[in-house]
C-alpha cells in the first residue's frame, strides 16, 4: 500500500459517513415534519348549555300617589297610606325586615306655575314608594295579585311602569357554573367526535379552550320569574389519522 491510498481511504470512509448521516437526518427531520404537520390538524367546535331557574330575589317598588291643598293633610294621608301597605304586605308573610320606605317627594304645583290663570284643583301633590326586596318570590307574588284589596280602601297606586316595574333576580350563578361547563364541554366533545368521524380521524387532545360569558335572561315577557342561564364553550380538539 503506497502513502496515496493510505490516505484516499479514510477519507472515502469520512464521506460515506457523512452521506449515510446526512441521509439518515433527512429521514428523520421528514417524519419529524410530517409528525408536526400532522400534530397540528385540529379542529374548533363549540358546546352549549342551557338551563332555566327559578329566579332567588324579587325587587318590587310600591308607589302611591297622592294630592292635597293642605300639606300637613297631604303628609298624614301618606303616612296612613304606608302604614296600611306595610301592615298588609306583613300579613301576606313578607318580613318587615324585607321593606324599606323612601322620603316623599313632594311638588307644589303653584310655585311652578309660569304665567296663565289656570286653575290648580290640588296645589300639592306628593309620590312616595316602599320597595319590597325578598327572597319569598312566590310568596311576592301572590301578594301582588292581591294588591287591588288596598285599593278599595283609598290607596292611589303610580302607573309609572319604568319606575314601577318588578325585577326578579338570579344570584346563584357560581352554584351551578360548573356542571354548566362541564355539560357544555361535554357537548362539544360530542360535536368533535362526529366531525372527526365524517373526516376519519381520530380526536386527539384539547389544544385550546374558552368559555363564553354566562347570561341570564328572562324565559320570556310574561315569566320574567324564570331565568334562562346560558353559556357557551368554544373548544380546539388536535386531529390524527
Amino acid at each position: 500500500m503506497n502513502v496515496k491510498t493510505a490516505y484516499v481511504r479514510p477519507a472515502l470512509i469520512v464521506a460515506l459517513g457523512l452521506v449515510v448521516g446526512l441521509g439518515l437526518l433527512g429521514y428523520l427531520v421528514g417524519n419529524a415534519a410530517l409528525a408536526i404537520k400532522e400534530y397540528d390538524r385540529s379542529v374548533t367546535v363549540k358546546g352549549l348549555s342551557e338551563r332555566e331557574f327559578p329566579a332567588d330575589v324579587v325587587l318590587w317598588p310600591i308607589r302611591i300617589v297622592a294630592a292635597d291643598n293642605d300639606l300637613t293633610q297631604l303628609y298624614n294621608k301618606l303616612e296612613s297610606d304606608v302604614l296600611t301597605i306595610q301592615t298588609f304586605l306583613n300579613r301576606q308573610g313578607l318580613s318587615p325586615d324585607s321593606i324599606t320606605v323612601a322620603p316623599p317627594a313632594v311638588v307644589d304645583k303653584l310655585a311652578q306655575q309660569y304665567g296663565g290663570g289656570a286653575e290648580i284643583p290640588f296645589r300639592y301633590s306628593a309620590t312616595q314608594t316602599l320597595t319590597v326586596y325578598s327572597y319569598d318570590v312566590e310568596g311576592a307574588r301572590r301578594t301582588m295579585s292581591e294588591m287591588s284589596t288596598l285599593g278599595k280602601q283609598g290607596i292611589v297606586f303610580s302607573q309609572d311602569d319604568y319606575r314601577g316595574s318588578v325585577q326578579y333576580l338570579f344570584l346563584r350563578l357560581n352554584e351551578v357554573k360548573p356542571a354548566m361547563v362541564e355539560e357544555a364541554t361535554t357537548n362539544a366533545r360530542s360535536v368533535a367526535e362526529k366531525f372527526a368521524e365524517d373526516s376519519q380521524s381520530r380526536l386527539g387532545k384539547i389544544k385550546r379552550a374558552s368559555q363564553g360569558q354566562f347570561s341570564i335572561t328572562d324565559r320570556d315577557a310574561n315569566t320574567p320569574y324564570i331565568k334562562k342561564v346560558r353559556v357557551v364553550s368554544t373548544v380546539e380538539y388536535y386531529l390524527s389519522d
